[in-house]
């Protein structure tokens, strides 16, 4: 059944909408009666519905607010408007943005079931084209993995139009950066795309393009600055991020598969070249396949004297300054993962346990599910420093008076302390005692205190669905860009960007 919202902000109208019809024998179930714009969207973003009957003056929010908003969030939600006689401008407006109808007021019934019903059947209609449509990409990619019938090539053949007499011809495959895209715009790139007559599009959700260029003379190179020229102007036109793939040459619809997946094989790349590149065959073959030097027993140094600055400083020149320079994914993979084994050994030889460590599992996890470089630098950062605030609470040897502080930091993390008042309160010479914090916790009690507040958060960030305005609050930061601020100091990445990372 397709879900309603009726939004009125007179009780009894809201109420008399509701009871007029028998909404079930409609294939419809009313699970939101709201009294204004503001109530309402608040309603759809718990439970979103396909149709959405609204007054158009409301306080608040008003009809055509709640429309658009909505609309920023899906494209397809149906709405119907309830207008008044004067309020034809209202009403005129909202048919420009696209409702699919209004009504005057007084509601007639038979009216609104037509009118319900007429709603209805344009979102089966719709419902349709999403399956053929599926159906559409599932036979494609049955093709491009090679397990289509021989019988079946004729068909492809004439839809990317290969028979038009070009000899060879090369693929690509484009993946963007889907965050917040809609389908709109696919939509304008698609058309975009498709005004040169040489490149056929296929769409393959829900992030990536494969092309088809016919081309009988121009060599690797020049097919490789064609898909970068026109990558830079999709990028600009529609303030989007690809990353661009180029396969090997094919001469018939046979050899298409086997340059897909030439193509294809690519993307995993885009790992360390990141999103705005656009490679070939040649360039790959050119990246040293050998694993990288890491020398184990320094970054072991650095941890077990706690020398955060000098481990993070190594994992970067690690993974950017040398991975990123010439070495292949490959590499990139069986670095990572024997980095990840180290700091298992250093937790298990140190007997460290934490609820905010990555098991080895989960780290693994993490570097292979990371979309680029800087994801997998950024969780190595984040383990190095947890292992060393864990190895700080597991010392034995802070003063008594130290390991107050550090119970005081773990428990009010969220107050506004500082060493000053703590001094005060233990009796203490405040510069005095900032020495044998420093001595003992390895970092200045401000530091501390700033890596308590930025691990909670950074479990926060991984571990629910917080926004993270709310979660610098819960830290102890009232100011989210100095919470920002903090926080990349701390992790080299943002909230944001940690966020992105696992894909929460």
């Amino acid at each position: 059944m397709k879900k309603v919202m009726i939004v009125e902000d007179e009780e009894l109208i809201l109420q008399g909408i509701r009871n007029i019809l028998d909404w079930e024998s409609l294939g419809l179930d009313v699970v939101h009666l709201a009294h204004d714009g503001t109530e309402a969207l608040q309603m759809w973003e718990k439970e979103p519905v396909h149709i959405v009957v609204t007054d158009i003056s409301m306080p608040e929010m008003d009809g055509l607010t709640l429309l658009r908003k909505i609309r920023e969030k899906e494209e397809q939600v149906c709405f119907i408007i309830l207008t008044g006689y004067d309020e034809f401008d209202y009403a005129r407006e909202a048919i420009r943005l696209g409702v699919e109808n209004y009504i005057l007021k007084p509601v007639n019934e038979e009216e609104l079931e037509r009118q319900l019903l007429e709603t209805v059947q344009k979102l089966e209609e719709q419902d349709k084209k999403k399956l053929q449509y599926i159906d559409e990409k599932t036979q494609w990619m049955h093709f491009l993995n090679g397990k289509a019938e021989k019988e079946e090539y004729g068909k492809y053949e004439k839809l990317l139009n290969l028979t038009s007499g070009y000899e060879s011809y090369y693929t690509a495959v484009m993946k963007w950066n889907a965050e917040g895209l809609k389908e709109k715009k696919i939509t304008e790139v698609l058309v975009e795309l498709k005004k040169d007559n040489r490149l056929k599009i296929v769409h393959l959700p829900p992030d990536n393009l494969l092309m088809v260029i016919a081309d009988a003379k121009t060599d690797e190179n020049g097919i490789l600055e064609y898909f970068l020229e026109l990558q830079n102007r999709i990028e600009s036109r529609f303030d989007i991020m690809t990353f661009i793939g180029v396969g090997s040459s094919f001469h018939s619809i046979e050899q298409l598969p086997e340059s897909y997946k030439s193509a294809k094989k690519l993307q995993k790349y885009l790992i360390i070249e990141g999103y705005g590149s656009c490679i070939g065959q040649k360039q790959i073959g050119e990246r040293k396949a050998e694993a990288i030097h890491m020398d184990e027993a320094l970054l072991r140094k650095y941890i077990l004297k706690k020398e955060k600055d000098h481990a993070a400083d190594y994992i970067e020149d690690l993974f950017i300054s040398n991975i990123r320079k010439d070495a292949s994914v490959s590499s990139l993979y069986q670095t990572a993962v024997k980095l990840a084994v180290l700091f298992q050994d250093i937790k298990k030889e140190y007997k460290l346990e934490s609820d905010r460590f990555y098991d080895l599992t989960e780290l693994i996890e993490t570097i292979f599910s990371a979309d680029d470089i800087l994801g997998i630098k950024a969780a190595f950062v984040s383990e190095i420093t947890e292992i060393m605030e864990c190895m700080h609470e597991e010392n034995t040897q802070y003063t008594p008076v130290v390991r107050q502080i550090i119970a005081e930091v773990q428990n009010n993390y969220k107050e506004d302390m500082n060493l000053k008042t703590l001094a005060y309160k233990y009796h203490m010479n405040a510069s005095y005692l900032g020495q044998i914090f420093q001595k003992e916790a390895g970092c200045s009690f401000a530091q501390y205190l700033s890596n308590t507040k930025n691990g909670i958060a950074k479990d926060l960030i991984l571990n629910t669905n917080m926004k993270i305005n709310d979660i610098a609050k819960e830290v102890g930061y009232p100011d989210s860009s100095y919470f920002y601020r903090k926080f990349k100091q701390c992790y080299g990445v943002s909230p944001a960007s940690l966020r992105e990372m696992k894909k929460y």
